[in-house]
């Protein structure tokens, strides 16, 4: 936040030399500062027991939101969008090739000057074919302007999430963000291990790749449930003690289904400093009945409620729950009326728009201070930068690991005798 001559310098000098090379190609004469997701993790880091949100961005009125909020806090964030909401197969209208022109453009109208990062989440590997695809996927999406990628096969075995990481990390640039994860998020079925995610970073270090974040299924699910277990501290603190000496952060999935105290309890005694909000975001702006920390609240048939002149106007919800019930969409796949419904949305008038949007703003600044502790850290990214004098973050990890005892045969071999439940077969992606 721009206060004086001095921070408005900084500013300027972090914009001629924070921003990465596809930034500075796609958007020339641009004010906004788009970073690597490297410089929010380390600010996060900075601060200490602190994380930022990861808001999925699944519409422009989510992404203003969250950007409003985040200037108004001073903190950092990332904007992401999943490969199953915003890949190939979309449900949503951003995807992961026009997400960072979204974020560019909101950016530079409300003159946003929080350092952000554009995300590509759960860029999911569950197959061999996916394998082969993302050779030619990858690197449209940093063409396309993404500063931060999740290589997520976590759907396979331990050694193919190991050797899919490996072999896709020469398409990632060496200053982007980097998340991998060990363990689908799929609730209390299939809990990660300590030992998994050793496995994982080890391998990845001996062949010279350090990711910023590692995610785990610590308990929670995708979507619109809500767990009286949710968020194992407990376990998330053991795996993240475990994996220590490779300075890995946490990237917390799941977070829509949990109450505020155990999102504060992971920002204070973790390593976390990157969690997803989603499904929350995406009902608070159109104006659901949902509860203090974001979850839908649903009436006796199980049918969402909407509130009174907040979010959608009536008309267009009436319009929503007719579409879902003649196509059978019901609970959390809702979330597949975001894209043919963006431009409905769009076209009301503006003052229903503005509220949608303030409704996003209001929430994600209370998670922002209140919560997630993230206030007061957009500075740390612009020193950090000035510090650097560049694009690129300063590498905090080395190799520590003995490449030998890491070739695919002995990562076949190793994986072959952890020990671990995946849980059940199923589509858990959101």
């Amino acid at each position: 936040m721009i206060q004086n001559n001095t921070s408005a310098n900084n500013y300027k000098k972090a914009l001629e030399v924070g921003r990465p090379p596809n930034i500075t190609t796609l958007f020339p004469n641009s004010k906004a500062l788009i970073v690597s997701g490297k410089y929010i993790n380390n600010a996060m880091l900075t601060k200490k027991n602190a994380m930022t949100i990861a808001a999925n961005g699944r519409s422009s009125f989510i992404i203003k939101g969250a950007l409003l909020a985040a200037q108004k806090a001073n903190a950092a964030i990332i904007i992401e969008i999943a490969k199953s909401e915003g890949g190939q197969n979309a449900y949503c209208p951003v995807s992961l090739w026009n997400i960072a022109r979204h974020v560019d453009a909101f950016c530079n109208e409300l003159n946003i000057t929080i350092p952000v990062a554009i995300h590509a989440d759960h860029y999911a590997i569950k197959n061999d074919n996916d394998l082969e695809n993302a050779f030619t996927e990858i690197p449209t999406l940093f063409e396309a302007g993404i500063t931060s990628i999740a290589i997520d096969a976590s759907h396979q075995h331990d050694d193919k999430n190991l050797l899919a990481n490996i072999k896709l990390n020469h398409l990632i640039p060496k200053w982007a963000g980097l998340e991998t994860e060990v363990g689908e998020i799929k609730g209390k079925a299939g809990l990660s291990t300590a030992e998994e995610a050793l496995f994982l970073i080890q391998g990845l270090n001996a062949h010279n790749i350090f990711p910023d974040w590692i995610a785990l299924n610590n308990g929670t699910t995708h979507g619109i449930e809500e767990s009286s277990q949710g968020i194992s501290v407990e376990l998330t603190k053991e795996i993240h003690d475990a994996i220590d000496k490779y300075n890995v952060s946490g990237a917390q999935h799941g977070t829509s289904g949990n109450n505020s105290d155990r999102l504060r309890a992971i920002a204070a005694e973790t390593r976390t400093t990157k969690a997803n909000v989603a499904t929350a975001l995406q009902m608070i702006s159109w104006g659901l009945k949902v509860n203090d920390f974001g979850n839908a609240i649903m009436d006796e048939n199980k049918n969402f409620i909407k509130e009174k002149n907040k979010g959608i106007s009536e008309k267009v919800w009436a319009q929503m729950t007719g579409y879902a019930n003649s196509h059978k969409i019901f609970g959390g796949n809702y979330k597949k009326l975001n894209l043919p419904f963006e431009n409905i949305l769009l076209a009301q008038p503006k003052e229903i728009r503005e509220r949608m949007v303030k409704r996003v703003e209001e929430f994600i600044y209370n998670i922002l201070v209140n919560v997630f502790n993230a206030q007061d850290t957009a500075p740390f990214v612009i020193e950090n930068i000035l510090d650097s004098n560049t694009f690129t973050s300063q590498q905090k990890t080395e190799r520590i690991e003995d490449p030998s005892m890491w070739t695919e045969e002995k990562i076949i071999k190793q994986a072959a005798s952890i020990s671990s439940i995946k849980g059940p077969d199923g589509d858990f992606d959101d």
